[in-house]
Order: structure tokens, then sequence, then C-alpha cells
């Protein structure tokens, strides 16, 4: 690392597009020229020809083609602390100088949350931003927690939300909402009308939602506090496969009620109350501190609080 910041002190700044930067940090995020060429707004040539300029700036390939895409190097992945963060605050200078308008701004907001916050969340933030804010753009992906903070920290993401206790410590934050879970089957013939005994819940085959972005997967750690221990007969890493599959099975999901009421729109599955009490889902919205004082940051802010709030 001091090899590669040596020849970058030595180069003449005044010989160096800064764009080059940009367009590093986008092929480590989309480990792809083409995706980095289609959101940056370039060619494949001029998109190559920027990482060519690139690997002579660094005298490294920074990223070499491999069937799992453009993967970084390690001089890359040294490289990408430092980037980011040049990135994010010659981000910030400029943002200094502007004035955010929402009814004019075209700025590009990014937010990750899950699958089922996308279905949750975003119909009705998407439907207040048309109104208010109808040039501005929303990017939305699903960052694993354990790199949300730098995420935020560096600028590549502005917000998170959901079921996010572990980021709490780390970054700004304000609750959403608290709201029970519930568990979720199809209706059928000799179900309970309004309540499932602990005894149907253990007698049940249940489907278990452990992705890794998500603190879903502490609900067996609770059940089993409380001496219930359920049978797990399909694990799967997102919330949205289940409805199809309880539509074919006898089989159960445990959800946050308001996933629950999406599920049910059709009003094709019974819902009960869990039959032991456990913590109540919290959703939190979070970004960083640098952005506290940031104009459009803290105004989209105020649209999510205002829009997914109780």
């Amino acid at each position: 690392m001091i090899g590669i910041m040596l020849r970058i002190n030595m180069a003449d700044l005044n010989d160096i597009d800064l764009n080059l930067l940009r367009v590093f940090q986008v092929i480590l995020e989309e480990r792809s020229l083409t995706r980095a060429g289609h959101r940056l707004g370039l060619t494949q040539p001029a998109i190559s020809y920027a990482l060519g300029r690139l690997r002579a700036l660094f005298d490294d390939p920074l990223f070499v083609r491999t069937p799992e895409g453009m993967l970084p190097t390690p001089t890359a992945q040294q490289l990408a602390l430092p980037v980011g963060r040049a990135i994010a605050s010659i981000r910030e200078a400029l943002r200094h100088a502007e004035q955010f308008d929402p009814e004019s701004s075209e700025r590009v907001f990014r937010l990750s949350m899950s699958d089922i916050g996308e279905q949750v969340f975003l119909p009705p933030l998407c439907e207040r931003l048309q109104q208010l804010a109808p040039l501005l753009r929303l990017e939305v992906k699903q960052v694993p927690v354990a790199q949300v903070e730098e995420a935020l920290r560096l600028g590549q993401l502005d917000f998170a939300v959901g079921n996010l206790p572990a980021l709490k410590p780390l970054t700004r934050f304000e609750v959403l909402f608290r709201e029970p879970y519930v568990c979720i089957t199809r209706k059928r013939p000799g179900l309970p009308a309004r309540s499932l005994s602990s005894e149907l819940f253990l007698e049940l085959s249940h489907i278990e939602v452990a992705a890794s972005e998500s603190s879903h997967r502490n609900i067996d750690d609770a059940l089993r506090a409380a001496g219930l221990q359920r049978r797990i007969v399909l694990q799967v890493p997102h919330f949205t496969v289940t409805p199809q599959i309880l539509k074919g099975t006898d089989w159960m999901v445990t959800v946050p009620q308001r996933v629950a009421q999406i599920f049910n729109e059709g009003g094709q599955f019974a819902v009960y109350p869990l039959p032991v009490k456990i913590a109540e889902v919290e959703v939190t919205v979070h970004w960083h501190r640098s952005f506290d004082n940031d104009e459009g940051n803290r105004w989209l802010r105020e649209q999510i609080i205002e829009t997914l709030g109780e």
C-alpha cells in the first residue's frame, strides 16, 4: 500500500482525471464492465479505455476477468477504502454548494432493504416521491448488513431500512414502527377460527426464512427460550417465495404482521397470533452521521419517516 501511495504522490495531479476514481469504484461494486458502463452512461470501449488508464496509473491489473465477474486484485482491494473516502469527500464538498429543491432535483438516492422490504416500503414511498419530487431517482440494493455501515459512511448508500438491530451502535437511526410476528398457513377445514394452540403450532411443518441480512432468524431462539421447538421442513433465503409454497402445502411460516397482510390480500390464508409472546419486529431507517446536515439526505429522511412511520 505504501508503494501505491508513493507512485500516486509522485504523479502530477493535473494529469489525473478524477473521473477515473468513480470508474474504479463502480467496477468494484458491479464486478462487470458492461454493468459499470450502463450505470455510468459510458460505452464498452470507453469503460475499457478508462480501466486501461487506471491500470497504468496504479501499475496493477486491478481487476481480473473470471466466470464470477471482474474480481479485484489485492491492490484494488487495498484501494477500495481510500478511493471510496475520496469520492465521498468530493460528493460532500459539492453538495455544500448546491441547494436541494425536491421539485426539480434529479439527484440519485441509494437505499438498502430486503426483498420483503421492497414490497412493504417501496410502494407508499414511491407514491409520495412522485408527488413531491418527480425527477428524483432511487436505486434499491440488498446489501449484507456487515457492509452497510461502510457503504453509508462512504456515500455508496444513503439509507438502509429494515429490521437491523446490529446497525444501531454504528449509525444514526430512527425507529419507524414496531409490530408483532404472526403465523400464516393455507385456509382449510379443521383449522381454528381465531387462535392457534402451541400444540397445533408444533404439530405443523414450518418454513424458515433465513436471509443473511435479516434478524428474523432469531425467531427460533425466542421460541426455544419459551420451550417450543418447531419442525422446519424448508429453509429459504427470501420471504417473497413463501406465498406460492403455502398455497400448495399445509405448511406454516412466521412473518411480521404487515408481511402477512400483503401475502393475504386475496384472503386465501389463515393468520394467527403466535401461541407464545416474543419480541416485536422493530423496523428502523439508518444513515451516517456525516450526512446529518446534507439537505437532500435530511429531506428524504423526513419523507421516509413520515411515510413509513406509525
